[in-house]
């Protein structure tokens, strides 16, 4: 594929000339996506940025490549294979920053942080046995390279990672992995469950009623899409028990509603989508990295499957 007029969307000309100091070998337009017109989109062999323009279209270009992991906002464009069109995202250290954003979260569970600070608080000296991650266990939804850095970290304690795919396919730092089908077999084991999952019509609300209900007073984080869980059910499951806790970095609406009852929940944390933020110069570097493989003809780890939505 020969690529030569880069269209950004974004003003990060200075950030780019620190991955491109010979620049002038390729063409390069950077603009405000509001400000990218159909002109523009001509001209351009590739666009890259965290979003499609408002005026984006298929047929006018080769490559697109997401700043971004996730790539729902481009795959709502409808045409990709029809046109032909290669559509890469970003991977970088996501996986490290998910991976320290969960154990956060366990070890704050484990070691009692809350109820040790209200103790402090009300002046009281009362013990009580933190646990150890060697006796959790911990259902990973998604195995990929997120999902596999998540595994890999808690593994290393010497928690029991089970990891749940659309295949089943085995990976490293999984003790096992069982196709997303047989999932009521493991469920019922699992004291942790974290879902690293993105958004696709089969994972739409894949965390519903049925689901919730087979699982038994765990703690629930969700670090991949929001509306892969449906979030009346998952109410459902916190006022039943079914659930102790839930970690939510992402919601179905983002930022959460104001008057969403998830925010004075005691049981629940909210985060605004920031366990693992896009580092633009990671996110550059990716970039770099994928031209380089396209114009070698090399393969691509990070290229979309429009099958799977990722």
């Amino acid at each position: 594929m020969n690529i030569h007029n880069i269209l950004i969307a974004g003003e990060y000309q200075e950030e780019f000339e620190t991955y491109f100091p010979n620049m002038e070998q390729k063409e390069f337009r950077f603009l405000p996506v509001e400000a990218i017109t159909d002109h523009d989109l001509d001209w351009a062999d590739a666009y890259v940025g965290f979003k499609p323009c408002a005026n984006f279209q298929l047929s006018k270009v080769k490559w697109v490549h997401s700043f971004n992991a996730g790539v729902n906002n481009f795959l709502d464009i409808e045409g990709w294979k029809e046109n032909h069109v290669l559509l890469t995202r970003t991977i970088c250290s996501f996986g490290e920053r998910i991976s320290e954003y969960c154990l956060s979260y366990l070890l704050t569970n484990l070691q009692y942080h809350r109820q040790f600070q209200k103790q402090q608080q009300q002046k009281k000296w009362i013990q009580k046995t933190p646990k150890l991650l060697k006796d959790v266990t911990i259902v990973i939804f998604g195995t990929g390279a997120i999902g596999q850095e998540v595994a890999k970290t808690f593994i290393h304690f010497g928690s029991t990672v089970i990891g749940v795919s659309e295949s089943g396919k085995q990976k490293e730092y999984f003790h096992k992995i069982i196709p997303i089908n047989s999932v009521s077999s493991i469920i019922g084991e699992a004291d942790w469950i974290i879902s690293t999952l993105p958004l696709t019509q089969h994972t739409k609300q894949l965390f519903n009623e049925e689901l919730f209900s087979q699982m038994k007073s765990v703690g629930f984080i969700n670090v991949g899409r929001g509306a892969t869980v449906d979030e009346k059910a998952l109410i459902n499951a916190l006022d039943s028990g079914n659930i102790h806790t839930a970690i939510l970095d992402v919601v179905e609406r983002e930022p959460l509603p104001k008057d969403s009852t998830l925010w004075l929940r005691k049981d629940v944390t909210i985060t605004p989508h920031i366990s693992a933020v896009t580092e633009l110069n990671e996110a550059i570097l990716c970039f770099s990295q994928t031209l380089h493989a396209i114009e070698s003809n090399q393969p691509l780890s990070n290229s979309v499957d429009f099958d799977k939505g990722y």
